[in-house]
């Protein structure tokens, strides 16, 4: 019987020639896997295997436990610690570096980064020159004029054009509306925009004649109105703006010597504890050069090299308003600074007001009304806010010395956290430096790098703001 059975799997084997030496061979690889030394020359009974134990636990054995087999048996057992470390050193301190980091980074192939933003097409313009009256205009047609505007390129035909504080009339009588007035752009040329009333008023039988209307008056570029056979449109085209940063590489050593680690202690300072210091005092560097940094490219004699620079997204930022502090800021003040940051572009209705003691003093001492609230507290990115809040939009206020330090703690800065991008070319990352086996020192040696810079995509929903 049991001839029959080795002969039937002989047999087997004989018909399956090609799937037996896969798993012979596969088998092989296993072994020799298990057994090649951890650089690749020789063989080690050291490495270590693991296998399953009777609740289905891992095991190791024929070795020590290692990082490699903590991440196969256990892959979620080690965390980066690199990471969820350097968000959680005294995040308060460093708000720009610490939302950027939250925001998740781009990876940049070259010290060099070049974007692209697009810009809005402008909405408002103004009259460069009166318009006449015109009350007649041949059979069947409504009355035109050309207009000549501060800007005007920013008009297609079939465009509406809605004139500010110009009353507009009722159908058919020369009697005032509460309506503004409309007009609608037949042609634009380079002689100016050839325009007809929409709401204009009836003058002896003459409908939609144009009323007089001064120089000055701010017109609005709305919707486009096209007849029942139009097919096509003017066209509309926007091209993206190229902008470039460079990237930074900052660095952080932290250093050690035996003897010191050896000593006994009063109290408990370690390695661990001076890397922790080295990274707030790295991530401050970080947020001033973040904030205030001068996009640069300079060679280095000594070195034979060129250093690169990051530019601060402060220069960056597409918008700057203007606070009276004569009297002390007002709750007029604020909401006039909320008009001028959530309008005009279509950046979302919660920023980031990031400023100096002397702001943030001055905003605390508020008299907060139905309209202009504050109090709520807000976290967010691993820190704290206060919720500055009113009809426009909401603020997430907080106190940044780092404008102290640099001479600016009046001064701040609305950020837009949705158009706030970090490239990085280096990731952070720590390394164990052997300065004993190269004979430099005997002490233990760590440093710490990144390189990377921050970019605002969309200027205009970026705001500086100052105080005089």
């Amino acid at each position: 019987m049991n001839y029959m059975n080795l002969s039937k799997a002989l047999r087997w084997m004989r018909n399956h020639k090609k799937l037996v030496l896969f798993v012979i061979t596969m088998i092989l690889i296993a072994i020799l896997a298990s057994c090649v030394g951890g650089d690749g020359t020789g063989f080690s009974l050291a490495a270590g295997m693991i296998i399953s134990g009777v609740e289905d636990g891992k095991h190791v054995v024929d070795g020590p436990l290692t990082t490699d087999l903590t991440h196969e048996g256990s892959p979620d057992m080690l965390l980066n610690e690199i990471d969820q470390q350097i968000v959680k050193i005294r995040p308060m301190s460093t708000p720009i570096d610490q939302i950027s980091r939250y925001g998740g980074s781009k990876h940049a192939g070259s010290m060099v980064v070049d974007y692209y933003s697009v810009d809005t097409k402008p909405t408002k313009c103004s009259l460069s020159s009166d318009i006449p009256a015109v009350n007649t205009a041949s059979s069947g047609s409504s009355p035109m004029v050309v207009i000549h505007t501060s800007n005007d390129e920013i008009f297609d035909p079939t465009d509406t054009i809605l004139a500010k504080e110009v009353a507009g009339y009722q159908e058919g009588t020369d009697t005032e509306s509460e309506d503004d007035l409309m007009f609608y752009v037949v042609s634009r040329d380079q002689n100016g925009v050839t325009v007809m009333a929409v709401n204009g008023p009836t003058i002896n039988g003459q409908p939609n004649c144009i009323p007089e209307i001064l120089a000055g008056t701010e017109l609005i570029r709305m919707g486009r109105a096209a007849s029942e056979l139009d097919v096509q449109s003017p066209q509309f085209e926007a091209l993206p703006k190229k902008s470039r940063n460079l990237c930074q590489i900052f660095k952080m050593q932290v250093e050690q010597s035996t003897l010191q680690r050896l000593s006994n202690k009063e109290i408990g300072w370690t390695m661990s504890d001076q890397e922790e210091a080295a990274v707030y005092d790295m991530r401050m560097g970080m947020e001033k050069s973040f904030l205030f940094g001068s996009a640069r490219q300079i060679w280095d004699n000594n070195k034979k090299e060129y250093v690169y620079f990051t530019g601060g997204i402060w220069k960056q930022a597409g918008k700057e308003h203007y606070i009276e502090t004569t009297n002390g800021i007002t709750a007029d003040g604020i909401i006039e600074l909320m008009r001028e940051a959530f309008t005009g572009h279509a950046g979302s209705k919660r920023k980031i007001l990031i400023g100096g003691s002397g702001l943030i003093s001055s905003i605390s001492k508020l008299d907060y009304n139905r309209v202009l609230t504050a109090g709520q507290h807000v976290s967010k990115w691993g820190i704290d806010f206060t919720e500055l809040r009113s009809k426009f939009g909401c603020l997430y206020l907080l106190l940044s010395e780092v404008f102290d330090e640099v001479g600016m703690e009046d001064c701040g800065i609305i950020i837009d956290p949705e158009y706030l991008q970090k490239y990085t070319h280096i990731p952070f990352s720590t390394e164990q430096l052997n300065l004993k086996k190269s004979g430099v020192r005997n002490v233990d040696a760590l440093v710490m790098t990144e390189a990377s810079c921050l970019v605002l995509r969309y200027p205009k929903a970026h705001m500086r703001v100052l105080t005089r």
